[in-house]
């Protein structure tokens, strides 16, 4: 478990149930070697998933997660302009220093995770309101229309 340095470890509480499981579904998803590797891909790819909704989505989705996923998907400030699905994964790979594919890997782990927790058709407005290339990063495909 990574500990917060600034709370003493006799006050820090345990995971709940409900994020354990989660860790464990991300854990298995992306076949990663340690809970602490497959816990920093969560927070890293939930805190920029937070970064890039706002409105119903962003409270639903949170509504839906355990409450340590919840708490930082919605401690991050959407940014004004969402990012397509791809700069999405540059993005999460420049803050994090890993190789693209591992990001693109990463957010597809985390990704299948949180579509666990929530209803497609909350996914479905998700990716309605995000720009294009989200769909398959949560495993769908993307569909255009015709123009």
């Amino acid at each position: 478990m990574i500990t917060d340095v600034r709370v003493p470890a006799e006050d820090q509480q345990p995971y709940s149930t409900a994020y354990e499981q989660m860790l464990e579904k991300v854990l298995y998803e992306g076949a990663y070697p340690t809970r602490e590797r497959a816990e920093e891909a969560v927070r890293l790819v939930l805190a920029g998933l937070g970064r890039q909704l706002t409105g119903d989505e962003r409270v639903d989705l949170a509504a839906c997660l355990p409450l340590e996923a919840a708490r930082v998907l919605t401690a991050q400030i959407p940014d004004t302009q969402p990012l397509t699905g791809w700069a999405f994964v540059k993005y999460l790979a420049a803050r994090s220093g890993a190789s693209l594919a591992t990001t693109r890997w990463d957010t597809g782990s985390v990704f299948a995770a949180v579509a666990a927790h929530a209803d497609p058709d909350l996914i479905t407005r998700i990716l309605h309101q995000l720009p294009t290339g989200h769909a398959l990063l949560f495993g769908r495909a993307e569909l255009t229309s015709a123009a």
